[in-house]
């Protein structure tokens, strides 16, 4: 298999496959937002598109990057999501670099999105359809963020190799300008705790895929079993 590592900005069309990775902290969150309960997640546009959405589906709740505004329930901060009771709902996603790289490539065949949380998944998602090649989009600063490529290239090597160590690409987040920035409360709307939850090693069990459901792009998780 052939694995190509692209920031947003590089991708001159939609590849048949792609794995859209956002450790720090966008699809970390969407993990997490699974996790306690939702549906699915609509990933917007912007954020008048998400605000908008919420207004035609007052039972959805909509989430962003950076502190709390109005219209927005919650914030993209995984520690700031273990409490929220989500059972059933839909929510609707705006990030700076996670939702704008899944939108860029919408038209793919396969779409999954990623993190340290759910990368086992999602090599194993990817295993069982077999493609020959995968394009991983490294969302952060364009296309640079460590954590980001760290993550793309332990799923990549993952998906071919049953024994992988971990800790040289776990390593390689802990130590990124993002990281370091979330520690140093740089970036607004952190927990204490979001920089840890995001190197956590395969705490889920399903991987997230997004595909197009009404014109808008959506993504649910994806049980996948064990082995």
């Amino acid at each position: 298999m052939d694995s190509h590592f692209l920031g947003i900005a590089e991708l001159a069309e939609a590849p048949p496959v792609a794995v859209v990775v956002d450790v720090m902290r966008a699809f970390t969150v969407a993990a997490w937002v699974f996790a306690q309960g939702a549906e699915k997640i609509v990933l917007a546009e912007s954020l008048d598109e998400a605000l908008e959405l919420k207004a035609r589906h007052p039972d959805w709740m909509a989430l962003k990057d950076g502190p709390l505004a109005p219209g927005f329930d919650m914030v993209n901060s995984p520690g700031m999501l273990r409490s929220a009771d989500l059972d059933g709902r839909t929510v609707v996603q705006k990030t700076t670099a996670g939702t704008v790289g899944a939108l860029a490539v919408k038209e793919a065949e396969l779409v999954l999105c990623a993190g340290f949380v759910v990368a086992e998944a999602t090599a194993r998602h990817l295993r069982t359809h077999g493609p020959d090649s995968v394009t991983f989009v490294v969302t952060g600063e364009d296309g640079q963020a460590d954590e980001d490529l760290a993550c793309a290239q332990y799923i990549a090597r993952r998906i071919t190799e049953a024994e992988t160590d971990a800790s040289e690409f776990l390593r390689r987040a802990g130590e990124s300008r993002a990281a370091a920035e979330l520690a140093q409360g740089v970036r607004l709307g952190v927990h204490p705790d979001d920089v840890a939850l995001c190197q956590e090693l395969d705490r889920f069990p399903f991987a997230m895929v997004a595909r197009l459901e009404d014109s808008l792009m959506t993504l649910r998780p994806c049980p996948v079993l064990p082995g």
